[in-house]
């Protein structure tokens, strides 16, 4: 793989990662509705997700969905299930003792993080794209495995990188709002984003 291969595919994946998704969406969610360390540690579940994606594409299972329409939906399907579940769960886990707002205890880092893995490796659109996406930065002689290795951990710490971004951005707007009642409305606000995110990925077509 030469350079400049490479750093086109750095800036595409920059512009791919600044994107709002399904992963950002829920991003955002988790800072908002459980702070900087759940959603650092979502961050880190979606780069895993991420790289699997990438993985189980190049290895063949994106053309397998690309192929079939039933399995495509199944995958789109129980990914936005999961998504829409947990923002559910937020949104009615953040009425309880409203008047003391601490004591409605946010999402743990460790769900987060297990939660974007699901989240990446169950968005099937993702892993068709990367099927068309990724051999346009790949040479016939500079061997398979090797330049998808390389391109699969350019992907996954470039957008770990956007994603950050949009995490502590997010996190930066919950903080402004100290109030019990605000913060009351982020964490709702956080479980409608998880909503939304499982609904992008409902509606989401080969």
């Amino acid at each position: 793989m030469n350079s400049g291969l490479w750093l086109g595919f750095v800036a595409a994946s920059i512009i791919m990662g600044l994107i709002p998704g399904p992963g950002v969406i829920s991003i955002i969610g988790y800072a908002i509705s459980s702070g900087k360390k759940t959603a650092l540690s979502s961050v880190a579940g979606m780069a895993v997700g991420n790289m699997c994606a990438m993985t189980l594409s190049l290895a063949g299972v994106g053309a397998l969905l690309a192929a079939s329409a039933v399995a495509f939906t199944m995958l789109k399907w129980l990914g936005a299930l999961y998504l829409i579940v947990l923002g559910v769960y937020t949104i009615v886990r953040s009425r309880q003792n409203v008047p003391e707002l601490a004591e409605v205890r946010p999402i743990s880092p460790r769900t987060a993080f297990m939660s974007n893995i699901a989240i990446g490796i169950f968005h099937p659109k993702t892993i068709v794209f990367f099927v068309a996406f990724v051999p346009q930065f790949m040479t016939a002689d500079g061997g398979y495995w090797h330049q998808s290795l390389i391109l699969i951990a350019t992907f996954t710490l470039v957008v770990a990188g956007t994603d950050s971004l949009y995490a502590l951005c997010a996190v930066r707007a919950r903080n402004l709002l100290s109030t019990s009642k605000a913060r009351l409305w982020m964490k709702r606000a956080g479980g409608g984003a998880l909503i939304a995110a499982g609904t992008v990925t409902a509606l989401s077509k080969v």
